[in-house]
């Protein structure tokens, strides 16, 4: 049989909702304890309540930092109603048994989420006698509910009120919910002392603690579940944050999709645009102008931009919806810093495409690159870690290898090459023309492959252009198969870069030597 709600402790840092709730509980016949802040709360609310000191007979010391680590306390989470001994131990030493707690934890993220933050800040938020409950409760959820967000408030209260307890059920399902919110608190604080204490090492363990945001229809294919998890911790512009503003439920791929193109428009520093198909661009462009780059970007490959998702690093104007809905086009879904309203209206009346185009915007004016430390790939069994590749290159250690030198206007488009060559899967080969995408060979088994396809991929426009390769050519069969390529950009450090080098010279090409690989697998 559920035990009935009798006692509930309550200690909150978050005080939403939480008047109601305890108000709820006291018409419920439930009495509420409480300490500190949540204490001073309730009773400027008029809801009564009894301080825990005045049960346990024990003050608040130490500047609140011990308040409920107390036997009484405990004792009262823990105590099994089942086990004569226990129940025995309670008596004895007069210990209530409580059925229900409710504790939410120190800010802790959100301090260290402030720019002055001190050390002594961070740590004075770490919550000690939180946790303990939390966890004491969700241990003994056979007997005790233990409530950690505001949003189990309204359930909680819906069956108290109809039955005066709540089912093993619902207690074992918040008793799950409690041990993955102490969880995630632990991993913010070690992370936060991996991060700040300055240590070139790996960490010894990887802590990753994120909350389900959504579930989605399927995952890659119809037969595979699929959910989204938010890093509570990254709070800057993303595909994961942004607000979506029209059109279907985003997919799992669309997810994928929009994030790589988010991270490839905002690399640069320019007005650009990223057009994605199955995870790599099919067109990318700066321009002066962020319609431009549009019009550049979807112009680079038509045939694949078709069904694409497009990712801006400005604002979305009249003239990019303008462009966007001319007859002929058709985009699964666009992210952006946001939209002019005007663009708005366009979007989501004009096309034949408008009610379901996936319009996400990130809450900024202009996106910038975003900062990320550390990726993670999942492995069976394991994972790896390595250093994000988003650190700029060093022009100065850029070398030109070959008799003929690049003209300035093939710089600029060799540095815009480089860039792209890094957001597409290696084998990676881009050929690029007046800052715009217009070939691209991605995943191939062989880079002479990649070339090929390049070279199809831009037809005629191949003339005139400038290659960018993610990694050295190990042969110089690559260069001679880049008909119309007029500058290469490469990392050199191939056994055969003299081969490679006299290729260019043969064939009248510029080449320069970065002397850093870029392979994104």
């Amino acid at each position: 049989m559920d035990p009935q709600v009798k006692r509930a402790l309550i200690s909150v840092s978050d005080k939403t909702g939480l008047t109601e709730f305890a108000r709820g509980l006291v018409a419920a016949g439930v009495q509420l304890f409480s300490t500190g802040g949540t204490k001073r709360h309730l009773e400027a609310n008029g809801v009564p309540v009894t301080d825990v000191s005045d049960y346990t007979g024990f003050p608040e010391m130490m500047s609140g930092r011990l308040k409920t680590l107390h036997p009484k306390v405990h004792g009262g989470i823990l105590c099994r109603r089942d086990d004569q001994s226990d129940m025995n131990s309670a008596a004895e030493h007069g210990i209530e048994p409580f059925e229900l707690v409710v504790v939410n934890l120190y800010p802790f993220e959100a301090t260290i989420a402030k720019p002055d933050v001190t050390d002594a800040e961070a740590i004075e938020n770490i919550d000690i006698g939180g946790p303990t409950m939390v966890r004491a409760a969700a241990k003994n959820h056979k007997f005790v509910g233990i409530v950690t967000n505001a949003s189990q408030y309204g359930p909680t209260l819906e069956q108290i009120q109809l039955n005066g307890s709540l089912t093993l059920q619902m207690r074992r399902s918040l008793a799950r919910d409690a041990f993955a919110h102490t969880a995630s608190y632990d991993a913010a604080i070690a992370r936060y002392f991996a991060e700040h204490d300055g240590e070139a090492t790996f960490p010894n363990t990887i802590s990753t603690a994120m909350k389900l945001s959504t579930e989605l229809r399927y995952g890659e294919n119809p037969h595979q579940r699929a959910a989204l998890y938010v890093d509570s911790k990254y709070t800057g512009p993303s595909a994961v944050t942004a607000r979506q503003l029209n059109g279907k439920e985003l997919s799992y791929n669309n997810l994928l999709d929009l994030d790589a193109a988010l991270g490839m428009a905002r690399f640069f520093k320019r007005p650009a645009v990223a057009v994605l198909k199955h995870n790599n661009p099919c067109g990318a462009a700066t321009a002066d102008t962020i319609a431009e780059a549009l019009r550049k970007g979807m112009e680079g490959d038509p045939l694949s931009a078709f069904g694409s998702i497009i990712g801006l690093n400005r604002v979305v104007d009249v003239a990019c919806a303008e462009y966007l809905a001319q007859p002929g086009l058709f985009v699964e879904a666009i992210i952006a810093p946001a939209y002019d309203p005007k663009a708005l209206e366009i979007l989501t009346t004009v096309p034949k495409w408008h009610a379901n185009v996936r319009l996400l915007e990130c809450g900024c004016d202009v996106l910038e690159p975003a900062k990320v430390d550390w990726v993670v790939r999942p492995l069976t069994g394991g994972a790896l870690l390595q250093d994000a590749d988003v650190e700029d290159d060093d022009e100065s250690e850029w070398r030109v290898v070959t008799d003929k030198a690049p003209t300035e206007e093939q710089m600029r488009d060799l540095r815009f090459a480089w860039a792209m060559t890094r957001h597409v899967k290696s084998n990676a080969i881009v050929l690029c023309k007046d800052e715009m995408l217009v070939g691209v060979g991605a995943g191939q088994m062989s880079r002479v492959d990649s070339v090929e396809i390049s070279v199809k991929k831009a037809g005629e426009r191949a003339e005139g252009s400038v290659l960018g390769s993610d990694a050295f050519f190990p042969f110089d069969d690559g260069i001679r198969a880049a008909k119309g390529v007029v500058a290469v950009i490469q990392p050199g450090g191939s056994k055969r870069d003299q081969e490679v080098i006299d290729a260019c010279n043969e064939l009248g090409i510029a080449m320069i030597f970065t002397g850093r690989r870029h392979f994104k697998h």
